[in-house]
């Protein structure tokens, strides 16, 4: 009988370190911040991204703003919402991102 129990033991030991790595993978992939600036599309928001760069030649830091596409499963995301977006698999031509919170709502 301790022999069953401690093969048991070895597949949750496994299990474990499975969902460790499937958990640290998540947590290497990008997350960016911003400003919703559309909702138009079905379960997709357009995200706006204000990034601060240093310009090569003249050293001077310039803001960049990227539209980024990013799936809303719920649909809850409005215009003028602070929220942040994770980076996924491609899941059409454009959307390569997530919505993973919504930080401060639009008043």
């Amino acid at each position: 009988m301790s022999d069953v129990s401690d093969v048991s033991d070895v597949s949750d030991v496994t299990t474990n370190d499975d969902q460790a790595t499937e958990t640290a993978a998540r947590t290497r992939r990008k997350t960016r911040e911003g400003v919703v600036v559309s909702n138009g599309m079905d379960k997709t928001a357009v995200v706006s991204v204000v990034e601060r760069v240093r310009h090569p030649k003249y050293n001077k830091f310039v803001l960049q703003t990227k539209k980024l596409y990013a799936h809303d499963e719920t649909n809850d995301v409005n215009v003028g919402d602070r929220v942040r977006v994770m980076e996924t698999r491609p899941l059409s031509k454009q959307k390569r991102w997530r919505v993973t919170d919504v930080l401060e709502r639009a008043k």
